[in-house]
């Protein structure tokens, strides 16, 4: 009985070795590349199990899964050649593993690096066509965008899709950051001067435009108010001249008219009256 356990031993442990590498395991988040001699056969991208040739057959493993690559920060020229510092990360994806193989040898590494030069030559050939007033406008995603246009099916040649291109930081260096911040109040205290400018203009012209309308509006106004003014003096003139028309009347408008006199003398406080012989009020008291 030792004899035989002896030689079953190894039997068996060679046996479960073998079989073990027969078996290949697929993950959910991953591709199985199965080669053989060098050269892929097979391409899993199911989860579960499956089998290869042993000593055959050999499995590469890429990720399917969405991947995030950090570019490293790099200094880019603008348009009209200022230096600006751009830090951005890029979401990618194994589109295709076969040619992802083919192209780059199955390396995430070798891809990470394809992406790093494709991403930033279109990074710089997009911000040299800006102006730095420009490319910091950008930042709110239209640079992203431009950039990503710029891309456009690049990638597809290795099999790499790249989902989306996100800036984190886009700054200028700090030895001039502090002339640039400069110049950017002095042309918006420029831009706000012009604007405050033709803001007074206009309001000066639609105040001259108020005026003149008021003056016009007081102009009537006061003809209107002078034509009825006359009017109403005319009417005056025509009562009094109906009311006393006659020698009586007459009589009476004077003598109420020194009696008004005489009040509103009195009215002040005063007790004594110097009046001229011939004062009507004089003649009232006379009695002549």
């Amino acid at each position: 009985m030792k004899k035989i356990l002896a030689w079953i031993t190894p039997i068996l442990i060679i046996l479960i070795i073998v079989g073990s590498s027969c078996v290949v395991v697929t993950q959910e988040d991953e591709y199985t590349l199965v080669r053989q001699f060098g050269k892929i056969s097979t391409i899993h991208s199911e989860a579960g199990l499956s089998f290869k040739m042993p000593f055959v057959q050999s499995v590469d493993v890429l990720p399917k899964k969405l991947m995030i690559y950090d570019l490293p920060q790099s200094d880019v020229i603008t348009k009209d050649k200022k230096t600006m510092i751009a830090d951005s990360y890029i979401l990618w994806e194994i589109s295709d593993p076969l040619l992802l193989a083919q192209t780059l040898n199955s390396s995430v590494s070798a891809a990470e690096g394809r992406i790093d030069a494709v991403v930033y030559n279109a990074m710089k050939n997009v911000i040299s066509s800006m102006n730095q007033t420009d490319v910091i406008n950008s930042r709110a995603g239209d640079l992203d965008e431009k950039i990503m246009a710029s891309l456009s099916t690049s990638m597809d040649q290795y099999g790499i899709t790249i989902i989306s291109v996100q800036t984190k930081r886009l700054d200028l260096p700090d030895d001039n950051k502090a002339a640039v911040y400069e110049r950017m109040i002095s042309e918006r205290s420029q831009m706000a001067a012009t604007y405050t400018a033709e803001g007074e203009a206009d309001a000066q012209v639609i105040r001259n435009t108020a005026d003149k309308d008021v003056a016009i509006s007081l102009s009537n106004a006061q003809a209107q108010a002078a034509a009825v003014e006359a009017q109403g003096e005319a009417e005056y003139m025509r009562i009094l001249a109906e009311a006393y028309g006659d020698a009586g009347r007459q009589e009476f408008y004077s003598f109420y008219r020194s009696i008004e006199a005489l009040k509103t003398s009195f009215a002040s406080g005063e007790k004594t009256i110097i009046l001229p012989a011939d004062s009507p009020v004089a003649k009232l008291f006379l009695g002549y």
